[in-house]
């Protein structure tokens, strides 16, 4: 992938790579901090997850472990990818896809810049539901992202009937750019996406409207 997210450095607060000055985001839901996946260990609560309703846009409905952790395995060995889990209280409660947007279908839609860094974002299913917990979620993951200085820009295509998804998008900066039509491939389900990005400034704005530093 684009940039130097080390897979092997866990991470709190704000998820810095690199020093950040600014406290925790998420903090009024609890800590939340970021690790590389473990491969089964966490593929065996993915598979719980990507086989939920309300992950139907995931595109893993339907796999049983083994293919859920043959995916992640693909994805962790991949130069061109990293998955990271993230944790609530010491527990996994999101994973995080991201990619290099060059060895992506989306590269066949627009001109990749160097500085762009793919990205996917699934929340665990909540056992007690927190007001504002995803929310939060995705505001650390966006610091997470941005803390690598080489980003300027992330970028999503989530399915275009995800309303809850482009919802949180939006409210973090993302701009929507058009419906795209990804074709399947070997390891990507296709769909027609809603093609968006975020730049660096353009989070930073919507971070200080949450109130966030």
């Amino acid at each position: 992938m684009t940039g130097p997210i080390n897979r092997g450095q866990r991470t709190t607060g704000t998820s810095a790579i690199g020093a950040i000055d600014a406290p925790p985001i998420g903090c009024a839901v609890g800590p939340m901090e970021i690790r590389p996946i473990a491969i089964p260990a966490d593929t065996a609560l993915i598979h719980d997850w990507v086989n939920r309703d309300y992950a139907r846009y995931w595109g893993m409905g339907g796999m049983d472990r083994t293919a859920v952790t043959a995916a992640y395995q693909t994805l962790a060995d991949s130069p061109h990818t990293d998955v990271f889990v993230g944790l609530h209280r010491g527990r996994p409660a999101f994973v995080v896809e991201t990619y290099d947007p060059h060895h992506h279908p989306i590269a066949n839609h627009y001109t990749v810049a160097p500085s762009d860094l793919g990205m996917h974002l699934l929340v665990a299913p909540a056992e007690t539901p927190i007001r504002g917990f995803t929310t939060a979620v995705f505001f650390f993951v966006m610091d997470f992202l941005f803390s690598d200085a080489h980003i300027d820009r992330v970028i999503v295509e989530p399915d275009v009937r995800n309303d809850k998804i482009r919802a949180l998008n939006r409210r973090a900066g993302f701009i929507e750019r058009g419906e795209i039509v990804l074709e399947p491939t070997s390891s990507l389900p296709g769909k027609i996406a809603m093609f968006s990005w975020c730049t660096r400034s353009n989070f930073l704005r919507a971070r200080a409207r949450r109130g966030d530093r």
